[in-house]
């Protein structure tokens, strides 16, 4: 698969490489060329600027910081309508969290799919990120088929377990999650803690998950 990037910081560089390890043909894209080149060698990739990375994948990954998502969206805009694009982004501050992912809908016209969005970057540089015997679960919350279906796959050609959290009008509560667990993380605790097994979560069995289209 053929997967573009829009950005050249660490997430890029991280998600990007694992995925070049995988077998994916990966650009990642920047508004500093030198800087972009040298992203791209390390992560085993090719260079290029936004445009050229949103029209070189299958898939596009939002992966700038939250601020530069209208600058971005605009060079890329005509080459994501209509293709899944995957959000990795987080707008965490002072300010609490600000929702990213129906803003990258509005602005690139394609199916956006909310994903990868709750880990440090250095657990997307794990080969793979396994803890305690059990790969990481990733979950996703979007709405088109054909991007829930290549974000399941790219997920677990991390090694990770992909699961399915709702249409795109849940990703507030993904990045909501993501502000939470920050908080908790930075504050010494281990946020992992705070939730129990699902055999004592007391979740019905027959209880329906959320739907996905096929």
């Amino acid at each position: 698969m053929r997967i573009g990037i829009l950005g050249a910081g660490n997430m890029a560089e991280a998600l990007g490489a694992s995925w070049a390890r995988a077998g994916h043909e990966v650009m990642v894209s920047g508004r500093d060329p030198g800087r972009t080149a040298a992203r791209a060698a390390r992560a085993g990739a090719r260079a290029g600027t936004f445009r050229e990375a949103a029209g070189f994948g299958e898939a596009a990954v939002v992966a700038v910081l939250a601020d530069a998502v209208p600058a971005v969206l605009g060079q890329a805009r005509e080459a994501l309508r209509g293709k899944p694009v995957i959000d990795v982004t987080n707008d965490v501050g002072p300010h609490g969290v600000r929702p990213v992912a129906g803003e990258i809908a509005r602005l690139s016209g394609g199916h956006v799919v909310k994903a990868f969005n709750l880990c440090h970057v250095d657990v997307w540089r794990s080969t793979p990120p396994v803890f305690g015997g059990r790969p990481l679960a990733v979950p996703y919350c979007g709405d088109d088929p054909d991007a829930l279906a290549l974000t399941r796959e790219l997920a677990a050609d991390l090694g990770c377990t992909p699961v399915h959290g709702g249409g795109l009008d849940r990703a507030a509560l993904l990045e909501a999650t993501a502000a939470f667990v920050i908080g908790l993380w930075f504050a010494g605790a281990d946020a992992q803690a705070v939730l129990p097994p699902l055999a004592q979560s007391g979740a019905h069995r027959s209880a329906p998950a959320p739907a996905e289209s096929t």
